[in-house]
């Protein structure tokens, strides 16, 4: 009896120390892995206050891409090689998390698509360094000084994109020509005769920061008059003459969507597998979508009749063309939206066990952005660096941005959306890789759709108008799932595209044309949102039913919320697990 104890308890110890060894293994290599990434990524080490990227940008020639990869693949068969049992349950969960991000970006890197497309109708290397003025410290003579030394690298990064983007030319991989028309316009601000008047200029329209002497104000003025002359406006200029002359003239024509380009039919399918973190094809969204549209018709139906329209139709076009629904005036329409805002702060402890402590703040999206753009975004901030994060807004054609839709946005961009989900994954005890690095917009953006439908429970939909912006907000995520997969799986025109949406949303006309125009130059990426919403609110009644009156949703949000974003089927083992032990509890 004692020998057989005696070899249970050898055996357990070897079993704990091989375990142990286990866990080391894979914390190293996460550690190695996120310190690759701060390597890569400079932008990104300064802004949580890790100095090794002072003045530099992203390297995005081909050959740092191919080493990327490369080193990805080893990454990934390091992990494989790592056995996920081994690891206690939190390490399970990060494991999963690093798995996806690097197999996701290995299977990416077998696509052209993937290697050559470098920009969208809205997005790419110059519109990320248009908010560096915006997005940067400025404490310190190093903060500045890194400042204007990535004006100077600006040149670099702008040749190194252009010269990929070439190869996509030469593969006919270029954005279809619909979507990019006018898109050369966003530019010409960039394209100032007075350094002054540049929006790079801004950091330095000001008295000088007390923590600087004369001397080094001088020095970086003049640093950064420099840069702007030599580097940043001849890029742009250096840009529009590529974009003109090369790319525009080689747009593609007849049927919009990726599927139509070489490989792209299997690209998409990569692409709706990534943005989801699910195994659906292009056609099960479809018809997820189909089943979503009539659902959600049959509510705004409802919502007319309650209104006193006769129809879903009479009241979306009285909604889209009633004066009072509209500001004229951008300040006051800022104003209000930052009121907005702040009222839905207060419902916050209500539903949260957990609030972030970074604040965040409403501005407008910056000239050069704003042109096309959609009607507002996020933009993470940054405990260390005194970064806010920031709910931007859209204050160019007002007319056609109504008062109504604005308690849905307002919960999807800021709190309890974007802002209360990434500033509170900044905060978690979890390791920076996850914190920081790794982003699953289906988790990020479905959260931001779920926050849309906290509102009802926040009490924020109180007129038939309100009401009628949610489920315009739900019904144009709804349509994305047809109309995404329509353009890029089943041959759909933009004219299709727009028709079903202004058949369905109570959405305007412009803001159609802008959505339609992302969804034909950035496939797929429209899907999360959905899905990953459907997937929340299916664990909150799974949930509710299980635990029935010891329910508590305070502590559902913080179990969805305390991992960071994470792939879907991650989290629905994570809200599993949560389940049965309140259930033991009872």
């Amino acid at each position: 009896m004692k020998i057989a104890r005696l070899s249970l308890a050898l055996g357990l110890m070897l079993i704990g120390s091989a375990n142990a060894g286990t866990v080391e293994a894979y914390k190293a290599l996460r550690e190695k892995a996120w310190q690759s990434e701060l390597d890569t990524n400079p932008v990104l080490a300064t802004s949580l206050g890790d100095s090794r990227g002072n003045g530099l940008l992203e390297d995005l020639s081909l050959q740092n891409y191919n080493a990327l990869v490369s080193q990805a693949g080893e990454f990934l068969n390091q992990l494989n090689a790592i056995d996920i049992n081994d690891l206690p349950v939190d390490l399970q969960v990060d494991y999963a998390v690093l798995k996806r991000h690097f197999s996701d970006y290995v299977d990416g890197a077998g696509f052209d698509h993937t290697r050559y497309v470098l920009f969208t109708n809205r997005e790419g290397w110059f519109s990320n360094f248009i908010s560096l003025p915006y997005r940067s410290p400025f404490f310190s003579f190093t903060d500045y000084q890194s400042y204007v030394d990535r004006l100077s690298a600006y040149s670099a990064l702008n040749e190194q994109g252009i010269n990929r983007s070439r190869k996509a030319i030469e593969l006919g991989l270029t954005q279809p020509c619909e979507p990019m028309q006018g898109f050369e316009t966003r530019f010409s601000r960039e394209l100032v005769e007075n350094v002054e008047d540049s929006d790079f200029w801004t950091p330095f329209a000001k008295e000088k920061p007390i923590s600087l002497t004369s001397a080094q104000w001088q020095s970086l003025q003049k640093q950064a008059r420099s840069a702007i002359e030599k580097s940043v406006i001849p890029s742009f200029k250096t840009f529009l003459d590529f974009y003109n002359k090369e790319y525009q003239p080689k747009c593609r024509k007849g049927v919009p969507g990726v599927g139509s380009t070489e490989n792209g039919q299997a690209y998409y399918a990569y692409r709706v597998k990534s943005f989801t973190t699910t195994d659906m094809t292009p056609d099960d969204v479809h018809q997820l979508g189909l089943q979503e549209v009539t659902r959600i018709l049959a509510e705004m139906k409802d919502v007319a009749l309650s209104a006193g329209f006769k129809s879903r139709e009479s009241f979306i076009e009285h909604l889209r063309t009633a004066p009072q629904y509209y500001m004229t005036d951008a300040d006051e329409y800022v104003t209000y939206v930052a009121a907005l805002a702040k009222k839905i702060d207060g419902f916050m402890p209500t539903l949260f066990g957990r609030l972030p402590r970074q604040p965040y703040t409403v501005q407008p999206i910056p000239a050069a952005n704003a042109p096309g753009n959609t009607t507002a975004y996020y933009e993470p901030g940054s405990l260390k660096t005194g970064q806010p994060g920031i709910y931007r807004i859209n204050t160019t054609e007002l007319e056609q941005r109504p008062l109504w839709e604005l308690p849905a946005l307002g919960v999807h961009e800021a709190v309890p959306g974007h802002h209360h989900q990434i500033a509170l994954q900044q905060e978690l005890d979890i390791h920076p890789f996850r914190a920081e690095g790794a982003f699953f917009t289906a988790f990020v953006e479905g959260w931001g759709l779920y926050s849309e439908r906290l509102g009802i429970e926040m009490g924020l939909y109180d007129t038939p108008a309100k009401q009628m912006g949610r489920l315009s907000y739900e019904m144009w995520r709804a349509v994305r799932l047809v109309v995404d997969t329509g353009i890029h799986a089943k041959g759909w025109s933009k004219t299709k595209a727009v028709n079903y949406m202004l058949e369905n949303t109570a959405l305007t006309e412009a803001n159609i044309d802008a959505e339609v125009n992302r969804y034909l130059t950035w496939p797929g990426q429209a899907l999360a949102y959905k899905v990953g919403e459907l997937k929340i609110r299916e664990l909150r009644v799974r949930a509710e039913r299980t635990l029935g009156t010891d329910f508590d949703l305070r502590a559902f949000h913080d179990t969805v919320l305390e991992n960071g974003a994470i792939p879907l089927s991650v989290l629905e083992e994570h809200v599993e697990r949560w389940i049965n032990a309140q259930h033991k509890k009872r």
